[in-house]
């Protein structure tokens, strides 16, 4: 379910005026690089960036999924295809960085990357590493350590093009539709945040266009949540 919440809760700033633009020219394919989006992951501590957004995912290369137009995007058509099992144990897993992973005849490798922007930027993901970038279905999954329980907090995301989002293996939205990301696109309903370790999951899908989301938790007053610790390990 994806609830919209109009009035301005969780926009502050300088993000709510820009950070929905994520157009961009790639270089060329000579000097193709994540560099510019993406740094290796790290064991040091690392917590949401100034405004809550979550920067440290386990990412898979993308799988092919091809769609000639985002607008077949509807509820039933993503529920579908969000449970088809690309890869076992896609709901249960928390991936090594390096690990591979065999999806129908392709074979992928996740990475465990920390995004320079808020956003996480799955267009030039793919592209730096010489994959498909059109016509895919990226999964993220990072882990999220509390040291309290959080009641009624909601997940806010922003997805280009549609996308479904899991907390400790239970759905909390699902965005629909041919969609641009802009930060706080939807957010859940009310949810609870372990104290401890909190597993986010997280598959987006596009067919043409750009691919990228974002994520953070607002607190009931709809202040982003930034006294947590995210990592890409449950040790």
């Amino acid at each position: 379910m994806c609830i919209v919440i109009l009035g301005g809760i969780g926009l502050q700033g300088s993000y709510a005026k820009s950070k929905g633009k994520t157009d961009g020219t790639a270089k060329s394919d000579t000097t193709r690089s994540i560099a510019p989006y993406f740094t290796p992951a790290t064991a040091k501590k690392k917590t949401p960036d100034s405004e809550g957004f979550i920067q440290r995912w386990l990412l898979l290369e993308p799988i092919s999924k091809p769609n000639r137009s985002n607008t077949v995007f509807t509820d039933s058509y993503l529920r579908t295809a969000f449970a088809n099992e690309y890869f076992p144990n896609q709901f249960n897993i928390l991936p090594k960085d390096g690990e591979k992973v065999k999806a129908g005849e392709q074979e992928l490798t996740w990475h465990a990357l920390e995004s320079t922007n808020f956003n996480i930027k799955l267009f030039y993901l793919a592209y730096g590493l010489r994959k498909p970038t059109y016509g895919v279905l990226f999964w993220a999954v990072t882990v999220v350590n509390s040291p309290r329980e959080l009641k009624n907090v909601r997940m806010a995301v922003g997805s280009n093009s549609a996308s479904m989002w899991w907390l400790n293996g239970k759905e909390a939205l699902l965005l629909s539709g041919d969609r641009r990301m802009v930060m706080d696109d939807c957010v859940s309903s009310r949810l609870t945040i372990n104290k401890g370790k909190n597993i986010i999951r997280g598959a987006v899908i596009n067919g043409p266009g750009m691919s990228d989301f974002c994520v953070r938790f607002l607190d009931e007053n709809g202040q982003p949540i930034k006294d947590l610790t995210i990592s890409y390990e449950l040790n």
